[in-house]
């Protein structure tokens, strides 16, 4: 659900080792064609996508709120209960031709099994002739990155805020053994309240020991996936050390310069010119999540999420009461109404000409 990124991010073909406006398209699927594409499913009733499809006619389509590389979201309402929802849309052709194919599914299938308060739920998936749909909760918050251009610079409190419950949310993952290797601002939303909602689980992987795949934003990657030598649920670790050194000081450790072609250089060197802002004991917990190798780094070790979960950096810090979101949000999004989509930048509606996808596209989704 993330909008527009100065940041470019890096993805290679996955390797090997988821309610209720007007009709989404003027071109409605066929009869016979819905017939024969639900004799091909293999886990999706005809019933059970006839029940899918009256769901999405219910929803009356507002305005986009994020455009990505593959993909688009939408707010739109149920206009029998009047809830919002968030309405991820991909052209099926279009994932195709980018050859993102296997990270869509896999955002469908971590997401249709995941449950957690800092993370974005998923309610069901959809395909027409032209898109895949995943039907998730609305965050009329925005998106951390938004907030962090506008103040510059947070302070120890307020960063530790967001990199708690992002902790939690990776402490669930992980023991799950997935992994979500996209750690950024521009994919941290903020609730209504200001609690954190992690977005975007398109590079999201389900890893046993270690997988090979290529993708992230450059400022946020870690070594290993520089050196191409396979990585794990170590990477995300790395991540949260960039992210909470960006809240700190308004730049990314290796990007200083805000050029990426320096990037992979300075953080195979472990070259950081670290700003008088982040004081000593900080410096230690981050200079722990940095660590090159990632078998030593701070997070990798028997105790997991524990190992950062103790560190002096989260002393006052009560677990059980971030998990049960009684901090207190160091930033509260002003809304109007639970649709409100101010807090998100505006962009071209120009979604519903997508190409119709072949008979062979389609059925690369036939689950969907």
């Amino acid at each position: 659900m993330t909008s527009k990124s100065p940041r470019h991010v890096l993805s290679s073909s996955a390797s090997s080792d988821t309610t209720e406006s007007p009709t989404l398209s003027n071109h409605a699927t066929n009869e016979n064609d819905t017939i024969l594409i639900a004799k091909k499913l293999s886990s999706i009733t005809l019933e059970e996508r006839e029940e899918r499809q009256q769901a999405l006619d219910h929803l009356e389509i507002l305005k986009t709120v994020g455009t990505g590389s593959y993909g688009r979201v939408l707010v739109a309402r149920n206009r029998e209960t009047s809830i919002y929802y968030a309405l991820k849309i991909f052209s099926i052709t279009h994932v195709v031709q980018s050859r993102q194919v296997e990270h869509v599914k896999n955002e469908k299938e971590i997401l249709s099994g995941i449950k957690h308060p800092f993370i974005i739920r998923l309610h069901w998936t959809h395909h027409s002739e032209q898109f895949l749909y995943m039907l998730l909760d609305y965050i009329p918050g925005g998106e951390l990155f938004t907030y962090m251009r506008k103040r510059g610079t947070f302070d120890l409190k307020s960063s530790l805020f967001y990199v708690s419950e992002i902790t939690l949310a990776f402490e669930y993952l992980h023991s799950l053994q997935i992994v979500y290797r996209d750690l950024k601002p521009e994919n941290i939303l903020l609730d209504a309240e200001g609690h954190v909602k992690l977005v975007d689980f398109g590079f999201a992987k389900k890893i046993l020991n270690k997988t090979f795949t290529t993708c992230g934003t450059p400022d946020y990657l870690s070594p290993e996936l520089f050196k191409g030598t396979g990585h794990n649920k170590s990477t995300d670790w790395w991540s949260l050390g960039i992210l909470l050194f960006e809240m700190l000081s308004g730049s990314t450790p290796f990007n200083p310069n805000q050029n990426e072609s320096e990037i992979p250089t300075r953080v195979l060197a472990g070259r950081i010119s670290w700003p008088r802002i982040i004081e000593e004991s900080t410096k230690a917990f981050i200079k722990k999540l940095l660590i090159q190798n990632p078998e030593k780094r701070l997070g990798s070790g028997k105790h997991g999420s524990r190992e950062v979960k103790d560190q002096p950096v989260f002393s006052i810090i009560k677990w059980d009461d971030v998990y049960a979101r009684k901090l207190k949000p160091p930033i509260v999004p002003t809304l109007e109404h639970p649709g409100d989509t101010s807090c998100f930048d505006q962009y071209k509606e120009d979604w519903r000409s997508a190409a119709f996808a072949s008979d062979r596209e389609l059925d690369l989704f036939a689950d969907f």
